[in-house]
């Protein structure tokens, strides 16, 4: 007997479809917002010739790089609050996210920063700026916009990964699809349904972000 496919389930609830797609949103946006500035800090200590600051950034990227993303979650929401540290599901999993991103940020931030040209930061010295003021207002921004193609990968990868927060029951877009899945039993039509949503909402992002790219790009 053939199977024939029916969306009205999936169209009753398709809200609470919107409502984790927004959710799983939100989530990327904040973990990479945080992760930035992780990442940032990471990769100047990457670039520091004290072994104090090097070692510690290098240790915190090869542990947090070779562990699955799945475990941090785990280990975040299920093994924390153990050794005192309490955080709510949306709280521990937009951690994790920052902690994960952070250590990919800070390669790429890494790679930007030997990117922009010494005489640049020898030409600030020159007309009399701190060392701070050429870090914040000549060498960041540089970096920033050639390292933008990567972070708006990033930030795509991000909001591909916010479905491993339906492990820790975060109601992001793919607990929402599950929920549904288990209360009319129409799997296909409802992982359809939410694999178009993933697919059209990362083209939009890749879309907008191509769009900043142009608009930010330095000229050559």
């Amino acid at each position: 007997m053939g199977y024939t496919l029916n969306f009205s389930a999936v169209w009753r609830s398709f809200d609470l479809l919107l409502q984790g797609l927004a959710l799983s949103l939100g989530l990327a946006v904040m973990g990479i917002a945080i992760g930035c500035v992780i990442g940032l800090v990471t990769a100047f200590g990457l670039l520091s010739k004290n072994a104090l600051l090097r070692r510690p950034a290098q240790l915190y990227v090869t542990i947090i790089r070779n562990t699955p993303i799945l475990v941090l979650i785990l280990f975040a929401y299920f093994a924390l609050p153990q050794m005192g540290v309490r955080l709510g599901k949306i709280e521990s999993f937009v951690a994790t996210l920052a902690v994960y991103s952070g250590a990919y940020l800070a390669e790429i931030f890494r790679g930007g920063l030997l990117a922009v040209p010494r005489g640049l930061k020898e030409a600030g010295l020159a007309i009399g700026l701190r060392q701070s003021q050429i870090r914040n207002t000549i060498v960041i921004p540089l970096m920033l916009r050639n390292v933008l193609p990567s972070l708006s990968s990033t930030l795509i990868s991000l909001f591909k990964d916010t479905s491993l927060a339906a492990a820790i029951a975060v109601p992001e877009l793919t607990f929402e699809a599950r929920k549904i899945n288990v209360e009319s039993f129409r799997v296909i039509e409802t992982w359809i349904i939410t694999s178009l949503l993933y697919v059209a909402t990362c083209t939009v992002l890749a879309a907008l972000l191509r769009r900043l790219e142009k608009r930010m790009s330095i000229p050559r």
